[in-house]
């Protein structure tokens, strides 16, 4: 044996503790549909709810298919631990309020999908917690955003639909200089790039895309890096370092102690889990585990796809821009260079000359791609985000994600690319 890490593609289909079912020799994760566990005893069930000891009370906050498909993407990530939930939307909202409360605030990129925009400006204002939007161009804007009350950095690896990739490592270098953690989504990316090699101190995602993979499951999972110094900065965090009184006056620094560098997740799972119970599933799970297992290979074929067709549409007559990281110049170019690896993602965007009323014309000509309001399937999806994932921010907020009226968004999948490309040329013939 040798210490050598396994790739990504090992570890997708074998990461974490699973090997087989201790009882059934099932070589599948079997489907745990239960929502309760029988004690060993009295003494046994005190251990599991003093955190005492770690085990499966509830399946709202723990399962063995749930955490067959958490230890692997931990592993994946190079995290400590993961907390699936039951959407991407639940992972944005847990991975804020893990660490914020009223009179505090965050800071956020403007560069987001337009479901997290709207729960930052609207639905945290509701219970009290500020999110302040900066431009990432300038990675400073940040800092000069920041007081004593900033709980947290917030951004999108590789924003949809702007495409813009985030500089992760200085604005991680900047949150652990005044002692923020840097919070990446990194829905858009998976593999291609490692949040946590960058400086993340969370990575959350939205499983239902790529990691699912085939448009049948919703999910969401946030990833403890374990990295962060949270005791070293206490007066910043005191949901995490101070006494719990929802929890018989635990602080999480401490209890994680013996159970590793998981504070961040352990606070998430017996706090918001047991509380608001966004839980996922245990068959969908099961599903995004089977996702998992061939994400690596659909990774390669939509981004290799997604580099044919941004190439096509640049030189169509009808195309006046292309959106795509493989197509972008100077900071934006080297940003991409720097963090994305063995391709620019599956997403591509692009302008049309007739503006909105031509994007509409080309969207209703499509016959491979479907109309529909995801990324990451495995078939190849459009859409108009003006009109509809991004309909409910003003047309200022609009402009300020990205989002102009004659927007297209693709999400390139692993279909044929010269099919792919024949789909889109009979569609922009119609535009």
């Amino acid at each position: 044996m040798t210490d050598r890490k396994p790739h990504f593609e090992t570890l997708a289909v074998h990461g974490g503790a699973f090997r087989a079912d201790p009882v059934t020799g099932s070589v599948a994760v079997p489907i745990h549909q239960t929502t309760s566990y029988q004690f060993q005893d009295t003494a046994h069930a005190e251990r599991l709810f003093a955190l005492q000891e770690l085990g499966h009370i509830y399946t709202r906050v723990t399962n063995p298919t749930v955490e067959v498909l958490e230890q692997r993407l931990a592993v994946l990530e190079g995290g400590a631990a993961a907390v699936a939930v039951a959407s991407g939307q639940a992972a944005s909202f847990y991975s804020v309020l893990n660490l914020a409360q009223v009179g505090d605030n965050i800071v956020t990129s403007t560069d987001l999908y337009g479901g997290t925009w709207n729960l930052f400006a609207n639905t945290l204002k509701q219970i009290g917690i500020e999110a302040r939007f900066v431009d990432p161009a300038d990675p400073e804007n940040f800092r000069r955003a920041t007081d004593e009350r900033t709980r947290a950095y917030y951004a999108e690896t590789l924003p949809n639909p702007k495409l813009n990739v985030f500089p992760i490592r200085e604005v991680a270098d900047i949150g652990l200089e005044l002692g923020v953690p840097l919070i990446v989504d990194n829905t858009a990316a998976p593999l291609t790039v490692r949040p946590f090699d960058h400086g993340a101190a969370v990575t959350i995602y939205s499983a239902t895309k790529y990691i699912g993979g085939h448009g049948t499951t919703i999910g969401g999972v946030l990833i403890d890096g374990g990295t962060f110094p949270w005791e070293a900065h206490a007066a910043r965090f005191p949901l995490l370092t101070q006494p719990d009184p929802s929890y018989h006056g635990a602080i999480w620094t401490e209890a994680a102690k013996p159970l590793g560098p998981i504070a961040y997740a352990l606070r998430a799972r017996v706090t918001l889990l047991r509380d608001i119970g966004a839980a996922l599933s245990p068959q969908s799970a099961f599903q995004l585990i089977q996702g998992l297992e061939t994400l690596p290979l659909r990774i390669r074929q939509h981004n290799a796809n997604a580099g044919i067709v941004a190439n096509y549409l640049k030189t169509h007559a009808k195309v006046t821009s292309v959106i795509f990281p493989g197509l972008q110049e100077g900071e934006a170019r080297r940003r991409a260079d720097t963090y994305l690896k063995g391709g620019y993602g599956g997403l591509v965007g692009f302008e049309l000359a007739g503006g909105a009323e031509a994007g509409r014309r080309f969207i209703d000509a499509l016959k491979l791609f479907y109309h529909v309001a995801n990324i990451g399937d495995a078939r190849s999806l459009a859409i108009h985000p003006a009109t509809t994932t991004h309909s409910q921010l003003s047309p200022e907020d609009q402009l300020a994600t990205g989002v102009t009226p004659g927007y297209v968004r693709l999400s390139v999948g692993i279909e044929h690319p010269d099919d792919i490309v024949a789909d889109l040329e009979q569609a922009l013939a119609e535009a």
